[in-house]
C-alpha cells in the first residue's frame, strides 16, 4: 500500500498537480491572502494556549 508521502508525490507529478501547485504559489503571493493567513494563525495559537 502506498504511503500519504508517495500519494502526495505522485499528485505532484500529474498536470492537475501542477496547476493547483501554481496556483497556490500566487494565491500565496496575493497581500490579501497574506492578511487571512496571519489572523487565522493568531487565532489557531490564541486557542491553543488557553489550554
Amino acid at each position: 500500500m502506498a504511503s500519504l508521502i508517495d500519494k502526495i508525490r505522485h499528485y505532484m507529478s500529474t498536470p492537475q498537480g501542477r496547476r493547483n501547485v501554481e496556483k497556490a504559489k500566487s494565491m500565496a503571493k496575493d497581500p490579501r491572502n497574506q492578511q487571512k493567513l496571519r489572523q487565522f494563525m493568531n487565532r489557531f495559537r490564541a486557542g491553543r494556549t488557553h489550554h
